[in-house]
């Protein structure tokens, strides 16, 4: 499949295109209409190919530019490029792919995380804190647990949703890995009441913080 061209695959996803899985995605942001299942199925046969993921991101249909996270070599791009392309994502889904599939496998993620941590930009700024949070879980030697807890503690409760919800993670990735800062991590959303109602299915884990931060020690005790 050496040969296939970014004509060819958008044909490809618009015949998988499907109003319901459509109208599902656009509850959540994103407007698109492909099965995520199908759409790995396309990524896994067409294997790594820089090229065609660039000339799929270059489309600006979300679905090509999900496909093309799956796809590309995330050590062929550049921390400028990958700067332009997060700025470039507002489809939720998209973003998350971004940070989670090719950012955390670049080089200059520290760079990035830094720089993003503090960007005006809401959007920008999640994407900062999803890789901090990523790195309160697995790498925390060096981050000031105390200081993102007072910046969570100030900002979480009137950020726009994106970045409140990346906030919140992090607020309850820090109460359950870290015992030290557990108890102030409770308080904090216990006195934000950040998502403290948002609906959440049966045997799911409710993402408000003192419920969540709970629940996860409880299945590692």
């Amino acid at each position: 499949m050496a040969d296939t061209t970014v004509a060819e695959v958008l044909a490809e996803l618009a015949a998988l295109e499907d109003p319901k899985a459509r109208a599902v995605n656009e509850k959540h942001g994103d407007d698109h209409g492909v099965n995520l299942g199908k759409l790995r199925a396309i990524a896994k046969r067409l294997k790594t190919q820089q090229d065609l993921a660039v000339g799929l991101w270059g489309t600006g249909d979300t679905a090509a530019r999900l496909l093309a996270l799956l796809i590309c070599r995330p050590k062929a791009f550049t921390g400028d490029e990958l700067d332009a392309m997060l700025r470039d994502a507002r489809a939720p889904k998209v973003h998350d792919w971004l940070v989670g599939y090719v950012v955390k496998k670049h080089p200059a993620v520290e760079t990035l995380r830094v720089a993003w941590l503090a960007d005006g930009d809401p959007v920008v700024a999640s994407g900062g804190w999803a890789l901090t949070t990523d790195r309160v879980a697995k790498r925390p030697a060096g981050l000031d647990l105390a200081a993102l807890l007072d910046t969570i503690e100030a900002h979480m409760k009137d950020a726009p949703d994106r970045l409140q919800w990346a906030m919140n993670h992090c607020l309850a990735q820090i109460g359950i890995e870290h015992p030290d800062h557990r108890a102030r991590a409770v308080a904090i959303g216990e006195r934000l009441q950040v998502l403290k109602d948002y609906p959440t299915p049966p045997n799911c884990t409710s993402p408000f913080a003192p419920v969540w931060i709970a629940e996860m020690v409880r299945r590692q005790g």
